[in-house]
């Protein structure tokens, strides 16, 4: 009991010294963190990330065991990472650097990402719009927490700006894969003429068809936005939680879109105001 009332105390001690400057420089850094982490994750800097950790697990594995000619070619490894790394993000750094340099940090941290899904969310729209009038049917799946890589793996690799003349293309009935669904991650068309897991749900409407619930099924399996375009009837439908909305005008589709996908980057936004609110009141005192 000694112990564990010492641990308290100290805890305790620890906390009282804690003042309200190093809470808002433990935010700060754990927001530029987390934007970092973003932004490697909208881009193949990920896969080089996941390296950089293997190796360093590595690294600490052979101080560990003693294998000093493994440690002394990883610590050398390592000296001469940093030099790597500028050369590897070096495209990133540099749209980073020019940013700060024209005053622009608020486009780095997170004004860019909401353009980048307005954009996306608009021309999805203006294309469902234009194939509800053509009567083409489309199947279109915005990922949101859950990653859908399996899924995109089963079609064709786009990785492209979400335009609406490029998901009216892929949708066209002629075109190789308008039979498959489109994928869109991080506001951008990632695959097309993908294979969605059916829905088992034996309580659907008879009327149906496969498109309505390999959308509701993706649902249910996962966290996605799907919406559907009837090739019959044209009418726009979204599955979201393998539940089902039918008969959405284009407004109603674009409202539910932007309550989805854009609250996120709002909050990111709000949070950088209130660092430069704090960060005035400090040069006022």
């Amino acid at each position: 009991m000694d112990v564990i009332t010492q641990m308290f105390q100290d805890l305790w001690k620890y906390i009282a010294s804690i003042t309200w400057r190093d809470v808002v420089d433990m935010l700060i850094v754990a927001f530029l963190a987390y934007q970092l982490l973003k932004l490697a994750h909208r881009s193949n800097a990920m896969r080089v990330l996941r390296g950089i950790v293997a190796v360093l697990v590595i690294w600490v594995a052979a101080d560990f065991f003693d294998f000093h000619t493994l440690n002394l070619l990883l610590t050398s490894f390592i000296g001469v990472g940093f030099i790597a790394l500028v050369v590897v993000f070096q495209p990133e750094l540099r749209k980073a650097l020019e940013q700060v340099g024209t005053g622009n940090i608020k486009k780095l941290i997170g004004r860019e990402m909401i353009s980048t899904w307005e954009n996306a969310i608009i021309q999805t729209v203006e294309a469902c719009k234009m194939l509800s009038w053509a009567r083409e049917g489309a199947l279109i799946v915005f990922e949101r927490n859950i990653h859908l890589n399996d899924y995109i793996k089963t079609g064709t690799i786009i990785n492209a700006d979400t335009t609406a003349e490029l998901l009216r293309n892929i949708f066209y009935p002629k075109a190789p894969l308008h039979d498959g669904a489109v994928i869109i991650q991080n506001a951008r068309v990632s695959g097309a003429g993908c294979m969605l897991p059916l829905s088992g749900n034996q309580n659907l409407n008879r009327d149906l068809g496969m498109r309505h619930r390999a959308g509701i099924g993706m649902s249910e399996q996962s966290d996605a936005v799907v919406i559907i375009v009837s090739e019959e009837t044209g009418s726009i439908s979204v599955a979201t939680d393998g539940m089902l909305k039918r008969h959405l005008t284009s407004e109603t589709l674009e409202k539910l879109l932007r309550n989805e996908f854009i609250p996120q980057e709002e909050k990111e936004r709000t949070l950088f105001d209130l660092f430069r609110s704090l960060l005035r009141g400090n040069r006022h005192e």
